[in-house]
Formats: C-alpha cells, structure tokens, sequence
C-alpha cells in the first residue's frame, strides 16, 4: 500500500486548480524567457526550479544514467515497458510561417540522428522509441511542409535510425506534429513501413489524431496500401495535441465528436472490421475488404475509452479469437490512475481468467531546454486535466480507504 499513499499524496498536490494554474504560467514565462535568452542552462535558479517541479514530474532525466533509473523504477512498478521520447523539437511559429529559411541541414540531422541513436541505446527490445521530424530541424520542416521527399542527408539519417532499431527489436513511433507539416510526416512514416514492417516484424508506427476531420479518410487509405502492398499498418492513436497551434476549422467542431471518432477508429481496428466510422477507401469494391494487418498503441488518458477498449479485448480473450497485437500508453506524470488501473489488470479474481493489457508509459528525456517546447504542450493541451485529475484523486483516495478499512477489520 505505500506506492498508493505516494500517488494519492503526488496526484491531489498536482491537481489543485491554483497549481495547476500557475504550472501553465510559469512554463509560459519560462519558456519565453528562455527560448529568447537561449541561457537555461545558465540560470541556476530558474533551472533548478523548472528541474525539480514540472521536468521532475514528467520528463526522465537529463543524463543516460537518469534516464535508465527512471525507467527501472517504472518497469519495478509492473509497467510492460516505455515509449522513450528525445524531446528536441520545432514548432513553427504562426506568423513566420515555414519557408526558405536558411540553416545547417547537416549539421542539425546529425544531431538529431546521434539524439535519436543515443535513445534506442537507452532502451531495450520490450519498449518503443519516440520521434519527431521536427527535431532535425527548420530545413527539414521546410521539406516536410513542401511534401519533398527527404534530402539524401536525412534519408540516410532515417535509414541508420530505422535500422539499428530493426536489429535491436525496437519499436519507433514517429509522433503527429503540426498539421502544416502532417502531410508530409504521413508521406515519410508510410515509406518507412513498406521497408521495415514486413515478415512479421512491425517496427514503424504512425501516429494518428482523431480530432482532425480527415483522420478517418487518411487511415483508411493507409490501411487500403497496407493491404495492397503487403505490410503490416503501425497505428499510434491518439486525440490530438496541436489545438493551439493549428486551424480550428480542421478539428470535429465538439468535444464528444473527437471522443465519438476516437473510440469507433479504435473499435474497427481492435476487431479488424469495418465500422461506420472507418470505412474502407475502395469506394469502387462491392464487397467489403479484407481488414488489413496492423498494430496498436492506444496513447489516452480517457478512462472510458481504455475501458471500451479493454472490453473488447477481454471478449475476443474469452472467445480464443486471434487478437491484433496492441499497447496502452499514457504520459509519464498523468492519468497515473488509469495507468495503475491497467498494470493490475489481469491477474484475474476468483479463478476468472483476464486478458493481460501492456501498459507502458510515454517519457520524454533531454536537457531542461530542449523539453520546455514539450512541458508547455503538456501544461497547455488537456482542459479538461482537472476534470480527470479530480475523477483520478477520488478514485485513489477511494481505494486507499477501501484498503485501510480492510486493514482494519482483519486486526479485529
């Protein structure tokens, strides 16, 4: 029962609304500060403020040997695994919008490529490894925006990425950015999977944002490729995280529509059928074709849609149907909860046999700086945190009575 004293004490002392509030602040004012100074790694005062309070809470650490602590400590809870995440990143900035700027191609894709190296080494075949294009940076993000294909620099980058990571066993998700940029992310991950994700082998996952109108037509012609082409189809699934960033007339115009196409994209593709939602692109076929291979990972801190999700599963469990193979993921530092929730899941009560969900965590490492971009979105994208989190405290709090009270009745 310690560890849930620990997240009931971590969980109500992060989501008071007052904390809350001044989190996101700060990290505003920080991040302007520093992205205009280019000195945090100078401040010892605001370093160590930023270090000890919002990175503790959500980033791994700065160095290998924090990193890989960390991630023992999560693995010692009974997470399956990590999704490990180099969180060096561009976000274009809307009034100078992406375009001929002039940078170091070279010197900015070998950085990215020795950040990203340098992460698979920290974990093992049992986890996932995060990307973002944006991190080799601005002339990248000019060919992805332009819908090029990759420069011979960063195809050769992405090629020694992707096969060190086939040798080790290891997963790579390439992340959503900004939906300027989408596009072409979308071009460069399908390439990606038609090389590596064949012969059982799934090693490339695109990421897919369910509150954006196109989603649904998107995956559905990506599932129709795979389908053609032979390869299995990576699918991170997520809601989304540039509403601040990009146009509102590209997401659903309601919060319960994004839940609504969320959880029907998740549905067809953990039972492999078609549904009203995700409906197959060959227009011009009569009958329904066959659902493609594919993996997922489910990356939400929606309760009820992890629920929806493991329901299904449990049945097609107790049926002995073939399952696709799939993950759950939420962010280190939220829905610790739910989180808890899946790791004990499966053990089973009363002889009933359970389906086993993989639960991992999605943990972002590097310097203080080069996680401000990513602390920022995490203080900005979710408004509805404080709902959960409050939904989340209750439970904690419920279930720690629950076991006091038990404690209590077997003394006397």
């Amino acid at each position: 029962m310690p560890e849930l004293r620990i997240a009931h004490k971590m969980h109500t002392y992060t989501v008071i609304p007052r904390v809350l509030y001044i989190r996101r602040w700060g990290l505003k004012r920080w991040s302007l500060a520093f992205g205009k100074s280019g000195r945090v790694e100078h401040n010892r005062l605001l370093r160590y403020i930023v270090k000890n309070t919002i990175y503790a809470q959500f980033c791994a650490g700065e160095t290998p040997s924090e990193v890989q602590g960390t991630i023992a400590n999560l693995k010692r809870v009974g997470f399956d695994g990590v999704v490990l995440n180099y969180a060096k990143e561009i976000i274009v900035d809307k009034a100078a919008p992406v375009g001929h700027v002039k940078t170091n191609e070279a010197e900015d894709v070998m950085a990215w490529k020795q950040g990203m190296l340098d992460t698979l080494k920290l974990v093992t075949d049992r986890d996932y490894v995060a990307s973002k294009f944006s991190g080799a940076g601005q002339s990248v993000m000019n060919q992805l925006a332009e819908k090029l294909p990759p420069s011979t620099a960063v195809g050769q980058a992405t090629s020694e990425i992707c096969e060190y990571a086939k040798s080790a066993g290891i997963k790579l998700l390439f992340d959503a950015e900004q939906d300027v940029v989408q596009r072409g992310i979308d071009q460069w991950t399908l390439d990606l999977q038609r090389s590596y994700n064949r012969k059982g082998a799934t090693i490339i996952y695109g990421t897919y944002q369910a509150y954006l109108k196109s989603t649904p037509v998107t995956l559905a012609k990506h599932l129709a490729i795979a389908r053609r082409e032979g390869f299995t189809l990576g699918v991170k699934l997520v809601r989304g995280a540039y509403m601040n960033s990009d146009p509102r007339s590209l997401f659903w115009e309601t919060k319960a529509k994004t839940d609504q196409v969320h959880d029907k994209i998740a549905e067809s593709l953990i039972r492999k059928e078609w549904n009203e939602t995700l409906k197959p692109a060959e227009e011009n076929d009569v009958s329904q074709p066959a659902f493609p291979n594919v993996n997922l990972v489910l990356a939400t801190h929606n309760h009820q849609s992890v629920r929806r999700a493991t329901a299904i599963r449990q049945r097609q469990f107790l049926r002995g149907d073939k399952t696709i193979n799939m993950a759950y993921a939420q962010l280190m530092g939220m829905a610790d909860d739910l989180s808890c929730e899946l790791v004990l899941a499966g053990h089973g009560s009363q002889g009933v046999k359970m389906d086993k969900p993989q639960a991992y965590k999605y943990v972002a490492w590097g310097t203080v700086r080069e996680c401000l971009t990513y602390l920022l979105r995490r203080a900005q994208e979710n408004k509805d945190a404080l709902g959960r989190a409050k939904e989340g405290r209750r439970a904690l709090g419920k279930e720690l009575r629950r076991r006091l009270l038990s404690l209590r009745n077997q003394a006397t």
